[in-house]
């Protein structure tokens, strides 16, 4: 059984830094993707970065303001995903996914997995 392991979440000063990892427990294929969504407070949940298993990275919505770096390491199935400068809207939940398919998009309904989520608290 699949399970995504999240963690570095918790409460971080406004322009400070924050790096949340992710790990596929349970999972083997050479050729995968892994994302991190954002549900702020009231509503829906955003696709903000993914990486493929070959490296091609991706970044949407508010992750291109230049804030945000996502990296992997294929071998071990583990993402990270930091964000410098942080700000209180980048507050709440974050998540960690995993598709089988080989190419990233901002789609909840494109991955197969889903982490638990870890909070992020931005203090102003």
């Amino acid at each position: 059984q699949v399970q995504l392991v999240e963690s570095g979440g918790g409460l971080v000063q406004s322009g400070g830094s924050l790096t949340l990892t992710c790990t596929a427990v349970g999972f083997s294929s050479e050729n995968f993707a892994m994302a991190w969504f954002h549900e702020a407070p009231g509503k829906g949940r955003q696709g903000r970065s993914c990486i493929t298993s070959s490296g091609a990275r991706a970044l949407w919505g508010d992750a291109l303001e230049g804030r945000f770096t996502i990296t992997g390491d294929s071998a071990k199935a583990t993402v990270e995903f930091k964000i410098d400068r942080v700000r209180p809207a980048d507050s709440g939940t974050y998540y960690c996914a995993l598709t089988t398919r080989r190419g990233c998009a901002p789609s909840e309904g494109v991955f197969d997995y889903w982490g638990q989520g870890v909070q992020v608290t931005v203090s102003s």
